[in-house]
């Protein structure tokens, strides 16, 4: 029973994304008939990229809602989308993409893949992590507000000409259930086609290339890791600056300079590798917490 426990233990990360995956994506029926589910939980955005299209999805991805908001003839604010980002981003920051996001679970699986070498990074990662905030500006923001048709709707870019996930979640099952889709199917699914390709080849070599490189989500939720309430704290007493935590983390963070930076996911592997056991992720200062603990009230 003990090995269980500790077998559960060290892969919570791991079952939480598998229940908040299967959760989000509850209407199986959707997936034998190839049909989205369209009950009243679509009014309400998941805190994950999970696509509105998906047959299985209970809710909507924030950044297709986001970008259909702003591509519509009657709304041009997302009052609803800026308050949950908002709420979301200061809460938890980018724990969403390492604990709640059913791609990003998809890429954690890819990268267990046994392969001859894995990469710690892309060449020219340094200029590659701003591309997601290129995307998110451009293809999300810009291109519904600019780009529309002649009953001027915008356009969703990002869902539409970019989004692997809506192709591996929506666009997939959905043709292999519906025959007359699959006729229909042309050069855009074929380019999403083999984008998601790539990014599957990718994610085998490197860890989450999608979340470092591409997602206009994990850009939004990055702006508030710094001051979210979900926090990674170092005690300059105890950290010695070994770089234990740079080498356990996936994403090749310093974290003991940066424990706080936009990239980081909080999968906390950095804090499992610390031989001093100087970092501290969660809700209270490590500090007001000792000192609760010593005086008994914790």
């Amino acid at each position: 029973m003990g090995k269980i426990l500790l077998y559960l233990k060290r892969r919570i990360r791991l079952w939480v994304q598998l229940g908040v995956s299967a959760l989000t994506n509850g209407y199986a029926s959707g997936f034998v008939g190839g049909k989205i589910f369209t009950g009243p939980s679509k009014a309400y955005c998941v805190p994950g990229l999970n696509c509105y299209s998906c047959p299985g999805a209970l809710g909507s991805c924030p950044i297709g809602a986001l970008q259909a908001v702003l591509g519509s003839r009657d709304y041009r604010f997302a009052f609803y989308l800026t308050g949950f980002f908002m709420m979301i981003g200061a809460v938890l920051g980018r724990f969403v993409c390492g604990w709640l996001c059913p791609f990003g679970l998809v890429q954690d699986l890819l990268y267990k893949i046994p392969f001859v070498k894995k990469l710690k990074k892309l060449p020219g990662d340094r200029w590659l992590k701003w591309l997601k905030y290129v995307l998110l500006i451009g293809f999300v923001i810009l291109l519904p507000l600019f780009v529309v048709d002649v009953i001027g709707q915008g356009s969703p870019g990002f869902c539409k000409y970019i989004c692997p996930s809506g192709t591996l979640g929506a666009g997939i099952p959905l043709l292999l259930a519906n025959p007359s889709l699959r006729e229909a199917a042309g050069w855009l699914f074929a380019w999403k086609g083999l984008l998601l390709a790539v990014l599957i080849v990718l994610s085998i070599l490197v860890y989450r290339p999608f979340c470092r490189y591409l997602c206009p989500l994990g850009a939004i939720y990055g702006i508030f890791n710094p001051i979210a309430f979900y926090q990674i704290r170092v005690d300059k007493e105890k950290c010695t600056s070994c770089g234990a935590c740079r080498r356990a983390c996936k994403l090749d963070i310093p974290v003991w300079k940066r424990p706080n930076s936009p990239e980081c996911i909080r999968c906390g592997d950095c804090g499992k590798a610390c031989p001093s056991g100087a970092l501290c992720a969660g809700f209270q200062q490590g500090k007001n917490r000792e000192a609760r603990q010593k005086e008994g009230t914790v």
